[in-house]
């Protein structure tokens, strides 16, 4: 078979990128997706605009020996609410372990499935996606917050979650009465569920990013603590992998100080047991601690003791 030759670059990277693209076409033909217009498992459901169905997780999910393979519905909004027992959740990132009380919220096109650990106890909302539309319009920060998939796994606190339950339980009442107006009603709870639970999202997303920033703050500190002494913040920034605006950032943020400051913080902190626990000269302390110039140093430790290091001796063995 005779190879083409490009001379242009340009032809010769689009050649390259349409080959990927067909290869992963074909890839694609291979392995298609299942998807359902209605539940999981049911050929011949059929979609409606105004789609309400509450179940329990065992009454579908025992018939498929509690494994749901990976799949997608196309215009339903699927929400899991777990009361007891553990699950291992696939999405298209991969594969989490779920521990009771959790709440799992599924977008239509969201590819998703589930393997239940019995004994397990809880409710699957599955409404059509419309409904939220109606209610808070895709310009919505609440729409724009579940056009992902969320998981709500910190519910450590029980009235959290019992909040939760309570306008699943009121949903299901509606649902399974014969009182007049009651989409209305429904939509009325759904309301109050997802403005709840957009609510506890930014909660989650808050502790995660501060539970990040902490991470990040205590490596900081240990990498101090280990460095050779004078390391500039640009060596450590690149040993944590983020760059030094973003370290000083996490400082101010967590201990209200730049990443120079907690740096000589902890030289300032070293330099205070040589002077209290050793009969080391100010000059000799400022050499072990890698100062060029003693009176450097003891500028330096002025400045954030507020005494000189002579002083800060004297006042000590008073």
């Amino acid at each position: 078979m005779t190879k083409l030759r490009f001379k242009n670059t340009f032809l010769r990277k689009l050649f390259l990128l349409l080959r990927i693209i067909l290869k992963h076409t074909l890839m694609l033909e291979n392995k298609k997706i299942t998807n359902y217009d209605g539940l999981y498992g049911d050929e011949a459901g059929k979609y409606s605009s105004e789609y309400i169905f509450l179940e329990s997780i065992a009454s579908r999910s025992k018939d498929f020996d509690w494994h749901i393979k990976t799949h997608v519905h196309i215009q339903l909004f699927q929400v899991f609410i777990i009361k007891n027992g553990s699950l291992d959740f696939q999405d298209a990132f991969g594969l989490h372990t779920l521990e009771a009380p959790c709440v799992i919220l599924v977008p239509a096109t969201a590819l998703h499935g589930l393997s239940y650990r019995p004994p397990v106890d809880g409710f699957i909302l599955t409404l059509s996606a419309s409904i939220i539309e109606d209610i808070f319009q895709t310009s919505h920060p609440i729409w724009q917050t579940f056009e992902s998939i969320r998981i709500l796994k910190n519910l450590t606190e029980q009235e959290t979650f019992e909040r939760i339950l309570s306008m699943i339980r009121l949903v299901e009442e509606e649902l399974f009465s014969d009182h007049p107006e009651r989409l209305m009603m429904i939509k009325a709870i759904l309301t109050q569920f997802f403005i709840y639970t957009h609510r506890l999202t930014t909660q989650e997303n808050q502790w995660q990013g501060d539970s990040l920033q902490m991470g990040y703050f205590r490596r900081f500190q240990q990498l101090i603590k280990e460095a050779s002494l004078h390391q500039s913040i640009p060596a450590f920034a690149e040993q944590l992998h983020i760059s030094p605006v973003h370290l000083n950032r996490i400082c101010k943020a967590v201990a209200g100080k730049s990443a120079i400051e907690i740096v000589h913080q902890n030289l300032i902190q070293e330099a205070q047991k040589y002077l209290l626990h050793t009969s080391h000269s100010v000059s000799e302390i400022a050499y072990l601690l890698d100062f060029e110039y003693p009176n450097y140093f003891a500028k330096l430790f002025k400045k954030y003791v507020g005494l000189s290091p002579v002083e800060f001796r004297q006042q000590d063995r008073r």
